[in-house]
């Protein structure tokens, strides 16, 4: 189980990551209200080994897999295209100055690539809809 503390400006935030719900507590209130949900890699191989039958060791290789997979691939420039899920694109960044406020400093900041995802439509058009 996860356990994160956040503080904003009026409540302070509890939140209890576990079954993929964040709890909000309010100082005064002690009722919780789920705000969102999240889902973490051990929910996903948890999921997947429940949907399969697969051992949750072998569903965790075959994730782990995925992802260095992925990360191989970004790494040499290349894209990754799923079909009905999404693409893992590089983008690239040109080069920008950039300021230091504290130090009143600037400096050049070198061009670079960062990874991005893009979701296809038919899984935009899933999550809009609500649908599974």
């Amino acid at each position: 189980m996860c356990y994160k503390m956040l503080y904003t400006s009026n409540f302070f935030l509890k939140s209890f990551c576990q079954y993929q719900k964040i709890i909000y507590f309010c100082p005064t209130k002690y009722s919780p209200i789920i705000i969102f949900k999240v889902m973490t890699k051990s929910d996903i191989i948890n999921e997947v080994a429940k949907q399969t039958g697969l051992e949750k060791v072998t569903v965790a290789r075959v994730v782990e897999g995925f992802m260095a997979a992925v990360k191989g691939f970004l790494a040499k420039g290349k894209n990754v295209y799923l079909r009905g899920f999404g693409s893992f694109v590089i983008k690239k960044r040109a080069k920008k100055t950039a300021r230091n406020i504290s130090k009143n400093t600037t400096m050049v900041i070198p061009a670079h690539n960062i990874p991005s995802f893009k979701p296809a439509k038919v899984f935009m058009s899933g999550v809009k809809g609500g649908r599974k």
